[in-house]
């Protein structure tokens, strides 16, 4: 079996300050509980010392007590009530912090969460289809970069305010009053951090290249999951689950090496800052000993008590700073593929500005050529001029570039050369929007969204009224069964049939009334008296309407007033269909094999004899 391979982003590499700049204008228009954040941050580092302080004083306080010459059981309360008042509150005081700290943190999280979802999602919905069709943009692995873009990126928000700024503040609040006490031992305290720091940049900078592998991991899991699913019927009528599972397996198998290495990698660093971190409690410990021991000025038992808690606040950070430095390096990962699609300019949809009180659906194609994102080239110097009000059919066999012409119709895609002119004037000169609003599409294969039917119908015209639906759907031929089902109109269109589907997307068409109609194959799943319903339907709209019709139906070519035939992304014919079927070539073969293959000759006697 071919072994899958996992690919790497390729968006722009982000350092933490790149971090901090993209995500800052999603946390600042919440800059009032960022004040509040910080205000509470403040109030918590002090709570913090308040420990080191009490058991300082404490201390020498019984130290002193213990050593008068006639013990006070009444100085000793005094004491005990005091510090007992005093650590309580400010527990009181400290939990209300944290749960207001925390509650204004995550409601910040939770905010910008949604702010980064909304602006994705807005951002994505206005770029060009070659997006959605480049490699590496397949829909599970753009689902996979967004879902853990916004994961990671809001869990770097709640990090920064309720993991981060605390612990640093209360850090840098403890060293300053460790250099007040006694300088020495503030320098002590001073010199490990660095070094701590510089193990965990050596750590993030090895381990980077398996969080990319990991980062890619995931998306081809999900890929490949959403493959399967998107799959299952074929796969199970061809009893192939045990290749996929297999298939399934080497991906994870690889995602599992990855993952074991790096976190290989990242145990082997922790050990190394936890015996750190040991050996700046041990030096403190020794230090603050040594100075009492020898007398030194303001040196007490009790300082050592302080400088070891103060040391432990000072070290709160660092015993943290694996776990928020891991996250924080998963959220750069995954930012610089979020923040790819966001940044993505050169993705967003050309838009013209011409927009006339009148279409007339008059398309003329000079040497255009056009090739996909894939390499693969469909078109090569297609020339053909597409009447107004008049019904041309595109006819060759699969991959002919019949589609890609629809395509470059509706602006999916801009050719790589020559021009599309709508109505005399280019077709990138024309308002984009304005144009869709005036062309109807059918496929093959629609979608139907999640949703009733009714409301499936009325995307085509959002405003639409309940009588303009019923209408719609009585011209697709699908009302009296809609009338049949216990909901009526209100029944989830993703529980109807495939033809009736269909007939749901044709009359999505119907009630938009546009003067352009593409048609790509618009009968295909349809049995042959709905194909006969629908075509009746479609005859009638197609009065002085432009309309441009892909299919292999017979009846549907042979109405048309002009044919274009294409074979390899080339025309090879063109004209009416009498006159193109007496030229011969692909078009003649296409009809009489299409004759052939439906026994047109013992359907006629058929009919003819009853």
């Amino acid at each position: 079996m071919e072994k899958e391979n996992i690919q790497q982003p390729t968006a722009a590499k982000m350092n933490i300050l790149d971090l901090l700049k993209n995500i800052m204008p999603f946390v600042l228009p919440y800059r009032w509980l960022i004040g509040i954040t910080l205000a509470l941050t403040l109030v918590g580092s002090l709570m913090a010392q308040v420990n080191a302080v009490v058991l300082d004083r404490a201390v020498d306080s019984i130290n002193a007590l213990i050593q008068q010459p006639q013990f006070s059981w009444s100085n000793a309360v005094r004491i005990l009530t005091t510090i007992s008042i005093i650590l309580l509150g400010k527990e009181v005081i400290a939990a209300l912090v944290t749960f207001f700290q925390r509650y204004y943190g995550e409601r910040m999280r939770i905010l910008v969460s949604r702010d980064l979802s909304l602006s994705v999602v807005k951002r994505m919905l206005s770029f060009r289809m070659a997006f959605f069709t480049a490699e590496g943009n397949e829909t599970g692995k753009l689902q996979s970069r967004i879902d853990r873009g916004i994961m990671s990126l809001s869990n770097t928000v709640n990090n920064f305010f309720i993991e981060i700024l605390p612990l640093f503040t209360s850090a840098i609040l403890a060293l300053a009053l460790m250099f007040m006490a006694n300088v020495y031992v503030g320098l002590v305290a001073l010199c490990i951090v660095p070094i701590y720091f510089y193990v965990t940049y050596i750590q993030a900078k090895r381990m980077k290249g398996g969080r990319r592998g990991i980062f890619g991991g995931h998306q081809a899991v999900s890929q490949s999951i959403l493959n399967i699913l998107e799959s299952i019927t074929v796969i199970k009528s061809f009893n192939r689950e045990n290749i996929e599972a297999d298939r399934q397996a080497e991906i994870q198998r690889t995602m599992t090496d990855l993952q074991l290495n790096t976190r290989k990698q990242s145990y082997m660093f922790n050990g190394l800052k936890s015996f750190l971190e040991q050996i700046g409690t041990v030096l403190i410990i020794i230090l603050t000993a040594y100075l009492v021991l020898i007398d030194y000025p303001g040196m007490t038992i009790g300082k050592i008590m302080y400088h070891v808690m103060l040391f432990a606040n000072v070290s709160a950070p660092i015993r943290q700073l694996h776990r928020i430095y891991d996250d924080m390096n998963d959220a750069l990962i995954y930012a610089e593929g979020f923040f790819g699609i966001l940044k993505a300019d050169h993705e967003v949809e050309d838009t013209g500005k011409h927009r006339p009180t009148q279409v007339k659906g008059d398309f003329e194609l000079s040497g255009v050529d056009f090739t996909y994102s894939n390499g693969t080239k469909a078109l090569h110097n297609v020339s053909m001029h597409i009447g107004s009000g008049k019904i041309t059919a595109l006819v060759g066999l699969s991959g002919a570039g019949k589609s890609t012409i629809v395509n470059l119709l509706d602006k999916f895609y801009h050719p790589d050369c020559g021009s599309i002119k709508l109505d005399g004037v280019d077709l990138t000169d024309w308002d984009t929007q304005w144009l869709r609003d005036h062309v109807g599409l059918v496929l093959q294969k629609n979608h139907i969204f999640d949703g009733t039917i009714e409301e499936n119908i009325k995307y085509g015209k959002p405003d639409a009224t309940h009588e303009e639906v019923v209408e719609a759907a009585r011209q697709a031929y699908i009302y009296d069964q809609i009338m049949q089902l216990p909901n009526g109109f209100q029944t989830q269109a993703l529980q109807l049939s495939g033809g009736q589907q269909q007939r749901i997307a044709i009359a999505r068409m119907f009630i938009k009334n546009p003067p352009i109609i593409f048609l790509d194959e618009p009968t295909a799943s349809l049995d042959a008296i709905a194909t006969e319903q629908i075509k009746a339907s479609i005859d009638a709209i197609k009065a002085g309407r432009t309309v441009i019709i892909i299919s292999h139906n017979i009846g549907q070519i042979i109405d048309a007033d002009q044919v274009y035939v294409l074979q390899e992304g080339r025309v090879v014919q063109n004209g009416t269909p009498n006159e193109v079927y007496s030229q011969g070539g692909v078009y003649k073969e296409i009809l009489d094999a299409s004759a052939r293959s439906m026994n047109v000759d013992k359907i006629a006697d058929l009919t003819q004899s009853r």
